[in-house]
C-alpha cells in the first residue's frame, strides 16, 4: 500500500507543477532553433535577457565560440544546459561558416574518441540536428543571417542516430527524452508522443525539465503522456 501511496503523490505533485507552469506564447518557427530551453541559472554561452533572441550578442566573439562551448560542455553539465548551450552556439555558428564546420568536426572527434561516452555522443548528434533546423529558419526568414553565406556541414548526419544511441548507452534519461522529442516533433508524430511519455517518467523528479516540457509541448499533452505511464 506505501508503494501504491508513493506513486500517487508523485503523480499528484507533478501535475500541480504542470498545472502551475505558466504557458508560453507559441513560438514560430524550428523548435531546437527558436524555442529556448529553460536552464534556470545554469551558466551557458554569453546570451542576452531576451531567452528568445535569436542573434546572440552582436559583440560576441566568434573566435571564442569554439573553445567556450566546448569548455561549457563538460561531464558534469546536466543535458538541459547542453541543449540550450548548443542552441546558442548554432545560432552564433550561422555567422561564421568556418566556424560552424569547426565546431561540429570538434564534437565528432570527441565523440569518437569517446565511443562509450552518452555525453559526448549526444552533444555531436543533437549539434547536428540544431544545424539542420538552423539551416530550415534560414529558408523559412526567421535567422537574422539569412542573408548571409552559410551551408550546413552536417546537411547529410544522422543526428537523431546519435541522439538515440546516446539514450542507449545512458540508460533512462528524460532530459535526453525531451531532446528527442523536439527533434522529432516535425516527423512521426507516435516516435515524438513515445519520447514525450519516456521524458514525462524522468520529469517526476526533475521540476525543471517538467516545466520545459509543459512550455514546449502543452500542458495537455504532457498529463496525457503522464496518465499513459501510470497505467503501465
Amino acid at each position: 500500500m506505501g508503494r501504491h501511496f508513493e506513486i500517487a503523490f508523485r503523480s499528484a505533485l507533478l501535475l500541480v507543477v504542470f498545472s502551475f507552469v505558466l504557458a508560453v506564447p507559441t513560438l514560430a518557427g524550428p523548435p531546437l532553433i527558436c524555442h529556448p530551453i529553460n536552464i534556470g541559472t545554469a551558466r551557458s554561452l554569453p546570451w542576452p535577457n531576451d531567452g528568445g533572441n535569436l542573434v546572440g550578442l552582436l559583440d560576441y566573439d566568434i573566435s571564442h565560440l569554439v573553445p567556450e562551448t566546448l569548455s561549457l560542455l563538460g561531464p558534469d553539465t546536466d543535458v538541459l544546459v547542453r541543449m540550450e548551450t548548443l542552441r546558442r552556439a548554432t545560432i552564433y555558428a550561422q555567422r561564421n561558416a568556418v566556424v560552424a564546420k569547426e565546431l561540429l568536426l570538434k564534437l565528432h572527434a570527441r565523440a569518437t574518441a569517446n565511443a562509450h561516452d552518452p555525453l559526448a555522443e549526444f552533444d555531436f548528434g543533437y549539434l547536428v540536428e540544431c544545424y539542420k533546423q538552423a539551416q530550415l529558419a534560414r529558408s523559412e526568414g526567421l535567422s537574422a543571417w539569412r542573408h548571409t553565406e552559410w551551408s550546413n556541414p552536417a546537411a547529410n548526419v544522422d543526428g537523431y542516430g546519435s541522439v538515440k544511441n546516446a539514450i542507449t548507452m545512458r540508460g533512462q534519461d528524460g532530459e535526453m527524452e525531451f531532446a528527442a522529442a523536439l527533434i522529432t516533433e516535425s516527423g512521426s508524430h507516435k516516435v515524438c508522443q513515445q519520447h514525450i511519455q519516456r521524458a514525462v517518467v524522468g520529469a517526476k523528479d526533475n521540476p525543471l525539465l517538467a516545466e520545459n516540457l509543459s512550455s514546449h509541448f502543452g500542458k495537455q499533452t504532457v498529463a496525457q503522456a503522464l496518465a499513459t505511464s501510470e497505467t503501465k
